[in-house]
């Protein structure tokens, strides 16, 4: 696992290749593989909060099996739920801390380390963005800011791109209307 040696090259270049894409999908799919790529971890996921049923839905996930990422729901409340509260939080032994929902699927999917870390829009957690490391792994304050910076960045072009796509469908129905003779 390198270290990650932040730069504002890579900043740069991450949020510039994310700012010209409207779809919300390849927004996250560059998000999660971006940090997969800068940290040199395992994998990354995407989850977005479900307001109904309090679950972590996945969005987007790179360096998973598909049977970890469909191990069981990922609830909000008990599954590092404090990342969504109080910001982001480092396991450093997934084996070996209570706030991990599957610790036998981590253990035998590879994971040992995951940094959690908030989806915010305002004071609202939309979701989060999972860092997976295969080695335990003490994430440094670069490692956390840099993953941090990237779930906020994420977060406002997922809502940008849910508004423009909003607003696409209002005027194309409103056009609709407007060439209907009935009115």
């Amino acid at each position: 696992m390198k270290e990650l040696r932040l730069n504002y090259d890579t900043l740069i270049k991450v949020t510039r290749a994310l700012s010209k894409s409207k779809d919300p999908e390849k927004i996250i799919k560059m998000t999660v593989e971006s940090i997969q790529s800068a940290l040199g971890i395992k994998g990354c996921a995407l989850f977005l909060v479900n307001r109904e049923s309090k679950e972590l839905e996945v969005a987007a996930a790179t360096g998973l099996s598909k049977q970890y990422l469909n191990k069981g729901t990922v609830s909000a409340l008990k599954s590092i739920a404090a990342s969504l509260e109080d910001g982001p939080v480092a396991v450093y032994d997934v084996t070996d801390d209570p706030r991990i929902q599957y610790p036998e699927e981590a253990k035998k999917e590879g994971i040992a380390s995951i940094l959690s870390v908030p989806i915010m829009l305002g004071d609202e957690a939309i979701g989060a963005v999972r860092a997976y490391t295969a080695e335990k792994w003490e994430f440094t304050l670069d490692n956390v800011n840099f993953v941090q910076a990237l779930a906020q960045i994420a977060g406002i072009l997922i809502e940008m791109s849910r508004l423009h796509k909003g607003q696409s469908e209002y005027i194309e129905v409103l056009a609709t209307m407007c060439e209907s003779p009935e009115l």
